[in-house]
């Protein structure tokens, strides 16, 4: 008698998910912190050194995600190296964020201050949503927050929510990436 032996099954990959923080909302905004969770849940963060002609700060939204000018002044990286890091981590992929409408104008200033492209593309995450999947987000983001108590409002805490979110939506709660896979709330929302 003979044992058929059966492939194991492929594991399921998450999309990379970023997120960015910002000095406000609005006309002269700018981006101050960028994070970014990998496929395989590995986590990138940093603070960006504002543009000398990047003023706009919203005490309002510093509220939000607790970083203060000075902080961001004292840590933050060069803008040339956070470029750099994007490209040489991100390249050929296309990244998704919740938050599209902010993001990508605040992306596209990082970029343009440095005068370089972008080698990866942003896209909004609702694109791998089904209408059921959307009308369920919420929820299960609120349960995702809560059973992983990640620091709220720092980058790559909230992408590494948003990847959960995504994947307990779509592969249930078990795929290593609806988790945190054996880390350390820790290990999101350290930037510098």
């Amino acid at each position: 008698m003979s044992v058929a032996v059966l492939p194991a099954a492929s594991p399921v990959l998450a999309p990379t998910i970023l997120d960015l923080e910002a000095s406000g909302f609005g006309r002269g905004s700018y981006p101050i912190e960028i994070g970014f969770v990998e496929a395989g849940g590995l986590p990138f963060c940093s603070l960006i050194q504002p543009a000398p002609d990047w003023e706009h700060w919203d005490e309002q939204a510093e509220a939000l995600h607790g970083i203060t000018r000075e902080l961001l002044l004292r840590h933050g990286r060069p803008r040339e190296w956070v470029v750099d890091e994007l490209n040489k981590r991100l390249a050929g992929q296309t990244v998704y964020s919740d938050s599209w409408g902010h993001d990508y104008p605040w992306m596209s200033k990082l970029f343009d201050s440095v005068g370089r492209l972008p080698r990866f593309r942003i896209e909004d995450v609702r694109r791998l949503l089904s209408e059921d999947e959307v009308q369920r987000w919420n929820t299960v983001q609120q349960e995702v927050r809560a059973e992983a108590k990640l620091r709220r409002h720092r980058a790559s805490a909230d992408a590494k929510v948003l990847q959960m979110t995504l994947m307990r939506l779509k592969h249930g709660p078990s795929t290593p990436t609806a988790s945190l896979d054996g880390r350390s709330p820790g290990d999101f929302g350290n930037c510098g």
